[in-house]
């Protein structure tokens, strides 16, 4: 499995492609889908899905760009699908943009687990930064959104954020898995989730 970062997004946000046999997935699309490009055609990556941590302005501001240039099915969590819809739900109206976007091509739920290029992703819902917010495990690594950062996870003053949530989703589902897990996240650098067990 390989794993290329880009970290030009709105508000610095993370994108995410992860591959295998010139195959795999995206997750999330704040960084301009013409960037994305010329990292898919110089490596010859096909990409099968577009996967959504949540639907926050800053992490799916080029999805439907995106979506129509690799020809990929984009997936969100059941509990963020119809914000993509909506400019008060996703962010958009808060920065003057007032953006709507395509509904998504399938929908995720807890447990869910999809596979490109050999490798399985398994679908975690973590709620709490937003009720949609999902983290993806493949392998020993884990991309987790906004839910969880280096020295930090996410805010819970936008939308149906809620502080209770996101600590019960971190406590149980995330610190749960072995110290040695890569934390991907959706903004800054990675970490792991034995460097972040001592703050939970």
């Amino acid at each position: 499995m390989q794993i290329e970062r880009l970290s030009t997004g709105m508000f610095d946000s993370n994108c995410y492609i992860v591959y295998n046999n010139n195959e795999g997935i995206i997750i999330d699309a704040g960084v301009s889908a013409d960037e994305v490009m010329k990292v898919l055609d110089e490596k010859k990556i096909k990409i099968k899905y577009i996967v959504l941590t949540h639907v926050h302005i800053d992490h799916i501001c080029h999805v439907d760009d995106l979506r129509e240039k690799t020809g990929a099915e984009v997936l969100v969590h059941e509990n963020d699908s119809k914000k993509l819809l909506h400019p008060s739900l996703n962010g958009s109206e808060l920065y003057g943009q007032a953006m709507s976007f395509r509904p998504a091509d399938m929908v995720l739920k807890d447990g869910d687990e999809i596979s490109a290029g050999g490798i399985d992703f398994k679908i975690i819902h973590t709620p709490g930064h937003s009720s949609g917010c999902i983290c993806i495990k493949a392998g020993n690594s884990l991309f987790t959104g906004d839910t969880l950062f280096k020295m930090a996870r996410g805010r819970t003053d936008l939308g149906d954020g809620n502080e209770e949530e996101i600590l019960s989703s971190i406590t149980n589902k995330l610190m749960i898995l072995d110290d040695e897990t890569i934390v991907y996240p959706g903004h800054g650098p990675a970490t792991t989730i034995g460097a972040e067990r001592v703050f939970y």
